[in-house]
């Protein structure tokens, strides 16, 4: 029953309503005023805007763009470099004001747990995009210290705002300090256009994703069916990236 419910609240907000409007639009476009072509285009558009809305494609998208590498079991490297994904500058935390957002948090988890395995410096990369966002960096050191990272296990790179920019700093850091064996920790959905970033600067990194959003073996269920802002985003992103990393690979 709670999932009854669920699918049926999906249609009553966005975008299930939206959707449910569309069809109703086309089927009035075909049978009372005969616009057969116009139902018909406007019939496949809808459609296909509600599967990118259900978690059923999202999984199949986000699924193959999140394996494109598997994280090594047994990770080796110098330095650790973590990509920035967005910051509060003013936002209250534990020891301090400014949190990372939820993606490079995540990112972070990994990076500390590999720091401690391996013993190895950690390089933050990420400054601050917006006027009201955090200089991620500085908010992620902050976050590993209090963790129990040494600071001078900690390399900061402040100035990038994008991901070329992340791997052109990060590779200037690298060889000033003489490290060459980088494993990168990024979002497992990033982790494709980061490795082509890096490799543009002349670095090999050792990739090792992080911040999944979907899992490796989804069950399917029939809510998956239903339209969610979720799926939306998670297909949007998979849009991005691939159109980006096409850009990265070509035309940079």
């Amino acid at each position: 029953m709670v999932y009854l419910l669920k699918f049926g609240a999906s249609w009553v907000l966005p975008p299930g309503i939206f959707i449910l409007a569309l069809f109703v639009l086309a089927w009035w476009l075909w049978k009372k005023r005969g616009e057969k072509r116009a139902a018909a285009v406007l019939f496949a558009l809808t459609f296909a805007f509600y599967l990118l809305c259900t978690g059923f494609v999202a999984e199949k998208t986000m699924g193959w763009l999140e394996s494109a590498y598997q994280p090594p079991e047994r990770p080796a490297g110098d330095v650790i470099i973590m990509l920035g994904g967005g910051a509060y500058s003013d936002t209250p935390d534990v020891d301090g004001t400014g949190t990372l957002c939820a993606s490079p948090a995540s990112r972070l988890l990994t990076a500390v747990r590999l720091q401690r395995q391996l013993d190895v410096p950690i390089l933050l990369s990420g400054g601050q995009v917006y006027e009201d966002t955090g200089a991620e960096a500085k908010i992620a050191k902050r976050v590993l210290m209090s963790l129990g990272v040494p600071e001078d296990k900690i390399l900061t790179e402040t100035r990038s705002i994008n991901t070329s920019q992340n791997a052109r700093f990060s590779a200037e850091i690298l060889r000033e300090n003489g490290l060459s064996h980088p494993i990168l920790v990024t979002s497992a959905f990033h982790m494709k256009r980061s490795v082509l970033n890096f490799a543009k600067q002349g670095v090999e990194v050792e990739p090792f994703p992080a911040d999944y959003l979907v899992a490796h073996h989804p069950v399917f269920h029939y809510t998956k069916l239903r339209p969610q802002t979720e799926a939306l985003l998670d297909n949007v992103t998979v849009l991005q990236e691939t159109l980006r990393t096409f850009v990265t690979r070509y035309l940079e």
